[in-house]
């Protein structure tokens, strides 16, 4: 079961009080976040590199102009959570945002990761309203990320073995970001988030090909091949590292098992795989 602690004094509304800052916002949950901010006329300021006004969490002294006269930050660590320097620059990032008067923070954090929930601690005992989202494997990495070339390609070769995993769709992360950073409720609270099946690698290939019409297969590869094979395409040293180790360590079946965050959160239940692939296939997802 996923975690809460309940609401100890009602939450100020952010969106009469200065932009909501969305870290990562050109990213799969985060372009979500600002799109859905948008849509409910809710101030956001974008958090990104290319940003009008930049961040980059490689260079601390972007994120001060980023922050000031923001009141709620959804917080999106990149390139993850798990890589060694994350702990020290989320810590400097919350002690600036809570020194500039930031009064809600929103982190997305990653499911069965011990170095993610030591950020989450860091989040947690900053002083401010904080809400937790806890999601491992997007569905939207078939569609969005490297595996979107694997399925344009007819074969996924994966080291993921027959380890079922819960697949959280980005819209309902979004979603659950979007209540939590402008409505009250969600304060002091951990959401884990998945999808409502535990579907293996195989399973979700062959959801994929069902409803895109693609002859595609999924192939069970070693570690050892799967990081070789990065390395022959140029992928960096650093990122060939973490992909091993999410394959590695965080699909190894600890996080098989459902959790019921989006309905907590939401009052709904998560949207289905199936859904979700027909709606990528029609999108145009994997048109090459």
């Amino acid at each position: 079961m996923s975690h809460s602690i309940h609401a100890q004094r009602p939450l100020a509304q952010p969106q009469a009080q200065g932009p909501v800052l969305v870290l990562g916002g050109t990213g799969k949950t985060g372009r979500r976040v600002t799109a859905r901010l948008a849509a409910r006329d809710v101030p956001a300021r974008l958090g990104s590199r290319r940003a009008e006004l930049p961040f980059d969490w490689d260079r601390p002294a972007t994120w001060g102009p980023v922050l000031d006269g923001v009141r709620a930050a959804y917080i999106v660590f990149h390139p993850d959570l798990a890589v060694p320097d994350a702990p020290a620059k989320i810590q400097d990032l919350v002690e600036q945002a809570v020194a500039r008067g930031v009064e809600r923070l929103v982190l997305l954090s990653g499911r069965g990761e011990a170095a993610a929930q030591d950020c989450e601690g860091i989040v947690q005992r900053a002083g401010v309203d904080w809400t937790i989202l806890r999601a491992s494997w997007f569905a939207q990495n078939f569609s969005e990320a490297f595996m979107r070339e694997l399925v344009l390609g007819g074969t996924v070769a994966l080291p993921a073995g027959d380890v079922p995993e819960p697949f959280v769709d980005a819209d309902d992360i979004a979603d659950v970001a979007v209540a939590a950073l402008t409505q009250p409720g969600h304060a002091n609270r951990l959401y884990e988030l998945t999808g409502p099946r535990l579907l293996t690698f195989a399973d979700a290939v062959a959801a994929i090909a069902g409803a895109s019409g693609r002859e595609v297969r999924y192939l069970p590869i070693s570690h050892a091949d799967f990081s070789a094979g990065l390395r022959r395409q140029g992928v960096p040293e650093p990122m060939t590292t973490l992909l091993d180790y999410l394959f590695r360590e965080v699909l190894d079946g600890r996080n098989a098992y459902l959790c019921d965050g989006v309905r907590q959160a939401l009052g709904r239940e998560a949207r289905d795989f199936r859904d979700y692939a027909r709606a990528a296939a029609d999108a145009g997802a994997w048109q090459a």
